[in-house]
This record gives C-alpha cells, sequence and structure tokens, in this order.
C-alpha cells in the first residue's frame, strides 16, 4: 500500500498545493521519485538510454509516475518527474489529452505514457521500462530478413536465461529452461505515441508477454513491481545479445533437446 503522504486527499482535490510538489518529495530511496531517477541512471551505463532516449514509469495504486521528455537520463532529479492519476486518465474521452497532478518546470511529457499507461491498465504492471538498447534493434533487424510470417515474432528456447520470466498475466510461476519464450514485434511509427494501438493490439494477442519489440527503435518490458520489470529488462537483454552472437554463428534460436534426466541412487 502506498504511503498516505504520496497520495491525493480529498482536500488536495480541493485546494492542492503548489504544483502538487510533495508528491515527489521524499527521503525514502524506494518512492517512485526517487527509483526512477536511480534506475535511469544504471540504464544509461548499459547504453539503453542513450541521448535522452528511453524511460520508466511506476505505478503506486491510482499514481503514474512518469519520467519526462528531453532529459539526460543519468542526470535525472526527483522534481523532474510527472504524476498523474490513473483514475482520471481512465475517464478522459481524449486519451491524448492528459492532465498531470504534478510537472516539472523546464520538460515536456514523455510521449512513451500513452504505452506506459498501456502496461497499467491492461496488465496492472507496477513498473514499465523502455529502453533503446541496440541488442533490441539489432534482433529485430535480423527478423527483418526472415520475410513475411516469420519477422513478427521472436523466439528462444533451451537458454538458462528464460527462467527470468513470468509465465503470463494472472499465472503463476516462471518459464523454464525447455520452454519457448515469444515477444512479439511491431513496427515502428514516426511518433512514438501513435505506437500505442499497435503494443494494445500485441498485449491482446499475446496475453502472456511482459514485453513487445518495436522495430529498429527498441523495446517495452514491464512487470508486476520495479524488480520484476528490471530483473525482465536485465533478462531480455542478455537473450537479446547471445541471440544476435548466436546469428553471427549461425547457431538456431529454437531447438529440440531432450530434457535430461536426473540419476537416482
Amino acid at each position: 500500500m502506498a504511503d498516505a503522504k504520496w497520495l491525493r486527499s480529498k482536500k488536495d482535490d480541493e485546494q492542492p498545493a503548489a504544483n502538487n510538489d510533495h508528491l515527489v518529495q521524499s527521503d525514502d530511496p524506494n518512492h517512485p521519485a526517487n527509483l526512477i531517477p536511480s534506475l535511469c541512471a544504471k540504464f544509461w551505463t548499459l547504453g539503453w538510454v542513450t541521448g535522452t532516449g528511453g524511460g520508466a514509469s511506476i505505478r503506486e495504486d491510482d499514481l503514474v509516475y512518469i519520467a519526462p521528455s528531453g532529459v539526460q537520463k543519468e542526470l535525472m532529479k526527483p522534481s523532474d518527474i510527472y504524476v498523474l492519476s490513473l483514475a482520471a486518465q481512465a475517464q478522459s474521452l481524449d486519451r491524448r489529452k492528459r492532465v498531470y497532478l504534478r510537472s516539472p518546470p523546464n520538460y515536456k511529457p514523455s510521449q512513451c505514457t500513452p504505452l506506459f499507461l498501456a502496461a497499467f491498465t491492461k496488465r496492472r504492471a507496477g513498473c514499465c521500462i523502455h529502453t533503446h538498447s541496440h541488442w533490441a534493434v539489432l534482433v529485430t533487424l535480423i527478423l527483418e530478413t526472415q520475410g513475411l510470417g516469420k519477422n513478427r515474432e521472436f523466439r528462444i528456447n533451451n537458454i538458462e536465461q528464460i527462467k527470468g520470466f513470468g509465465r503470463g498475466f494472472k499465472k503463476s510461476g516462471n518459464l523454464g529452461y525447455h520452454d519457448t519464450l515469444v515477444i512479439p514485434v511491431i513496427e515502428n511509427t514516426a511518433h512514438e505515441e501513435d505506437l500505442t494501438e499497435f503494443l494494445e493490439e500485441a498485449m491482446d494477442s499475446y496475453p502472456d508477454t511482459y514485453a513487445v519489440l518495436v522495430r529498429r527503435h527498441g523495446v517495452y518490458v514491464w512487470g508486476d513491481n520495479v524488480h520484476k520489470a528490471k530483473t525482465q529488462c536485465e533478462s531480455l537483454d542478455y537473450l537479446f545479445q547471445l541471440a544476435v552472437e548466436m546469428k553471427q554463428l549461425n547457431l538456431p534460436w529454437i531447438t529440440d533437446i531432450e530434457p535430461v534426466v536426473p540419476r537416482r541412487s
């Protein structure tokens, strides 16, 4: 349950504080406004959010905390974070019009916002991460050369790191070593916000996926909480790099391996 001081009260609605800055002020390192800059600084060292690209968003109950557009991700501060109400956004007649409870003075809202919201509303995710990982981009380019019918999914099995992924929305447990991880691929658009309907379609077509690749662009990854989203994002990047290097060695991503049966004494 979110700390009461993070949430708007009825009094806040009637007499809001100046720009609701209290929503991003906390000494708790696990507060979303502190976690997002910390995570993005780490992602920058991995090359995931280079040149202000990419971002992250965290949901705490009804409140959604979002990294802004145009900020150097390794230099982001809690005061740079946007905050909106998920319930209020759901009631809006215009999906492209968003009313923020709290806005930083020097930045613009992220065009990733509606894609983050899709993960929160359709999957009840607690965190969504968007990276411009070059391994993710390379995988989509490799798939592009496979031709129609084979370019819409990234599939890999019999790799230990697959265990880092849950079995699917509302399902318990994680995938196993011999399971096949399937990540859908959607085509990029000139404006990031326009990806929303295609991301939502992919989520509907692949109800068990925790990620969607965007060709020549990057990947969106979500999880029930920050820990799971981060773990799955790291696992995916590992698998994407592995897949690119396997391709260079002419090794297949899908293999038929007979399970090893443990010896019993």
